[in-house]
């Protein structure tokens, strides 16, 4: 079953000479229990795919179609509880709630969805525990690292959820912790969860069960991982 469906998808930015294309006629589907990565150039569109796979913002064109529902034509507050009910992000600036613990962050979307306070706070700390961070459940993200805040943010996108968008989910990792990330990612998808990863790194891309290049706002080619190496001597990705 798909989870993420995007048909001819395109974003254009600007009109008449100004009018730059991000995407053009984009097609992916990604399934339950997927991980899927995405490469390519700076500037290639891999960024403006993930907001609009996350309803973040519209496609100009094209249609897009989550957990079988399509948000081409939803309202507003119809995409916000698809958005709540359906779809965890990891973007680089991590988006906590100063005021909440990382435990409280990570339950915050389940809590939201109906679940109770008990249940959410048992999920969000096997989820914090699953990343090395038990001992940081109670502190504050200004009393965490860079890596700290990652960890927790990608634990709250993993809480039941049914598609993950993750843009450099390793950025701010060392290679460890980054390995743990990508683990706790895998793991959630062999639970039924989908993911779209968008990264430059070659050895997280690795992890996926399938690499899309893109390079100016097109697929440039789809592959197993096991071929990034002709992916990037062909110029596709870098």
């Amino acid at each position: 079953m798909s989870v993420l469906e995007m048909r001819r998808v395109s974003r254009a930015y600007g009109q008449g000479a100004a009018e730059v294309h991000a995407l053009h006629d984009v097609e992916l589907t990604v399934r339950v229990g997927e991980m899927v990565a995405v490469m390519g150039p700076s500037g290639s569109g891999k960024s403006t795919l993930l907001t609009i796979a996350g309803t973040l913002e519209d496609a100009t064109s094209g249609e897009v179609r989550i957990a079988g529902q399509d948000v081409t034509q939803m309202s507003r507050n119809g995409k916000a509880r698809l958005r709540r009910r359906s779809i965890g992000y990891v973007f680089q600036d991590f988006n906590l709630l100063p005021g909440l613990t990382a435990a409280e962050n990570v339950a915050l979307p389940l809590e939201l969805d109906g679940v109770s306070a008990r249940r959410a706070r048992t999920a969000a700390l096997r989820a914090l525990e699953e990343l090395g961070l038990a001992d940081r459940s109670g502190h504050f993200p200004d009393q965490l690292s860079g890596g700290q805040r990652q960890r927790v943010a990608l634990a709250r996108a993993v809480v039941g959820e049914q598609l993950l968008l993750a843009d450099e989910p390793s950025g701010a990792l060392d290679s460890a912790n980054g390995e743990a990330v990508m683990r706790l990612i895998l793991n959630a998808c062999k639970r039924g969860m989908a993911a779209v990863v968008v990264t430059h790194d070659a050895q997280i891309a690795s992890w996926a069960d399938r690499v899309v290049c893109i390079r100016d706002g097109r697929i440039a080619g789809q592959a197993g991982p096991e071929n990034l190496i002709t992916a990037q001597r062909m110029g596709t990705v870098r």
